[in-house]
């Protein structure tokens, strides 16, 4: 077999592990995964058999003979949600078809997505709270109870960022950001106000739900990968009981019925 041949299989497939485990890490499903791989690995002519683990990828290169050409493994230590990752990946491997770049421009490119910088962190802030002010506003709240939905959000929001930085148990970032924003919106309710704020209070943690990992596994189970659309599943559970366990000690702590 040519030493180039091998040689670039190494640099496509350690490229492929990278695409990988960058969709893994931002939430995209297996199937995404899978086919994003593998449109990459059919533009260089080889075949990718691909299997995905809950925190890892592994991946084999075979090319026409069959004659396997790469092997190998990448994990990833943790996972969240990052959709300009996953678009951006996707389109990338488009241009990768399209366009016939090489493996080089394929990971420059990769690297320079990677790279990108989030949105400020005050911007995050101010519109996920006023999508809790939504939801109040959806439920049936007024205007009172909509900036109390946007103070509690906030404040959750901020403290479970804190605790991200810090790195905390994934589930403990969550109860923190349950508990305080659930201690802001019961402070209203505690303080005998004349005014309804129960939506406040139900719609103030809604920030929290863990969206992208249930519909996640529900489309993994849907497609046949039982055991990753089981353990997102579980996660997304367990985030939810966090959720709870946040509501259920705010309520205890302001002796809410």
């Amino acid at each position: 077999m040519e030493q180039h041949k091998v040689k670039e299989a190494k640099e496509l497939g350690s490229l492929l592990l990278d695409v990988g485990v960058s969709l893994l890490s931002s939430g995209a499903s297996c199937s995404r995964i899978r086919i994003t791989m593998r449109r990459l690995a059919t533009a260089y002519q080889y075949d990718a058999h691909i299997s995905i683990a809950p925190k890892s990828i592994s991946l084999t290169l075979n090319i026409e003979d069959e004659h396997v050409i790469f092997n190998g493994m990448r994990s990833t230590p943790s996972q969240g949600v990052n959709f300009k990752t996953i678009s951006g990946i996707s389109r990338l491997s488009w241009e990768a078809v399209e366009e016939d770049l090489s493996i080089q421009q394929v990971r420059d490119k990769l690297t320079a997505l990677l790279a990108l910088p989030h949105y400020p962190r005050i911007i995050i802030l101010l519109f996920v709270s006023l999508a809790g002010a939504g939801f109040c506003f959806s439920f049936g709240g007024k205007l009172p109870e909509m900036f109390i939905a946007f103070g509690a959000t906030f404040c959750g929001l901020f403290v479970r960022q804190e605790a991200i930085k810090r790195k905390f148990n994934p589930y403990f970032c969550v109860f923190f950001g349950s508990l305080v924003a659930s201690l802001f919106a019961g402070a209203f309710i505690k303080a005998g106000l004349n005014i309804s704020f129960e939506h406040a209070f139900a719609t103030s943690v809604l920030f929290l739900i863990p969206g992208v990992p249930l519909i996640n596994s529900f489309t993994d189970l849907i497609d046949g990968n039982i055991l990753n659309g089981i353990v997102r599943g579980v996660n997304a559970l367990m985030f939810s009981m966090a959720i709870a366990f946040g509501l259920l000690v705010a309520m205890i702590i302001y002796n809410l019925n």
